[in-house]
């Protein structure tokens, strides 16, 4: 959390209230943590776009500007981590702070799992799952065909899909419910074509719905807009956090496990795992 719905939500609702303006001053206390701000100051945020979970703040420079570091062309990166988040107002857990010139705006992080940064526009080295992220899952760049060969080699289908090497954005929350969908088990090896087929499918469908509904706030409640608005897809959950509850397809209860160190959401009856 938050993963690619919770993340494009964030993305549209701040684009009204940073765009156009100009980053007069970035404070925050952790300059090994949130790194080169200062270059985005005096920038104008001329748009904000997003790859798989990270917003991207396109910067120019303000007109009054001098030349130099000026000249180059920079974003604001952001991961909200796990519990990240922006405000309207400053609270305990205020990290980061966006002066503008018509207000301020700010990251919240309970966990400071969160990364802010100032890099050259594209040059994402420095974070290597940016850096090697595939395809969007709602793109014309996510090809069936090429999903259904590299799944046909990969190991465990769920921590291959947290990877964000064969598609980009796909969580924990996402995963399980993209997997309940096309009827995976979470821990299968080489998907057949049909299987893969399927789960290619349900991604583009859950994260569908998901986007629509403004992503999904837990019980925990740290997924919340700056307006305090929460999403609403939890209640479309069929797997995930539902450990004991009937399958809504089979009535078998849902089964909790361990996969690379996350919890994991299925069915036992609906999801089986085939010897490869």
């Amino acid at each position: 959390m938050p993963e690619l719905p919770e993340v494009e939500t964030t993305r549209r609702k701040i684009e009204p209230l940073l765009v156009g303006r100009i980053l007069t001053r970035i404070e925050h206390d952790a300059p090994h943590k949130y790194t080169d701000t200062h270059k985005a100051e005096g920038r104008t945020v001329t748009g904000i776009g997003r790859r798989g979970k990270y917003l991207l703040l396109q910067l120019a420079a303000h007109e009054a500007a001098t030349a130099g570091e000026h000249s180059e062309d920079l974003e604001l990166l952001v991961h909200l981590g796990m519990t990240g988040g922006f405000r309207l107002e400053a609270g305990p857990h205020t990290r980061v702070t966006l002066h503008t010139d018509q207000g301020a705006i700010y990251f919240n992080d309970a966990r400071r799992f969160g990364k802010v940064a100032v890099v050259r526009r594209g040059e994402y080295a420095a974070f290597p799952t940016l850096h090697n992220m595939g395809p969007e899952p709602l793109s014309e760049e996510f090809s069936e065909a090429e999903f259904v060969k590299a799944a046909a080699s990969a190991g465990a289908v769920k921590p291959w899909l947290l990877s964000q090497k064969p598609v980009s954005g796909v969580g924990n929350i996402y995963a399980d419910e993209s997997l309940w969908t096309s009827q995976v088990h979470p821990a299968q090896t080489r998907l057949k074509p049909a299987e893969a087929r399927r789960l290619y499918t349900a991604i583009r469908e859950v994260m569908t719905a998901a986007v629509a509904a403004g992503g999904s706030t837990l019980g925990d409640g740290t997924y919340r807009q700056h307006d305090g608005e929460a999403g609403a897809f939890q209640v479309q959950h069929h797997a995930y956090a539902r450990a004991g509850e009937p399958c809504e397809r089979c009535g078998t209860p849902i089964a909790k496990t361990v996969l690379a160190q996350r919890g994991t959401h299925f069915c036992p009856r609906c999801q089986t795992l085939k010897p490869r």
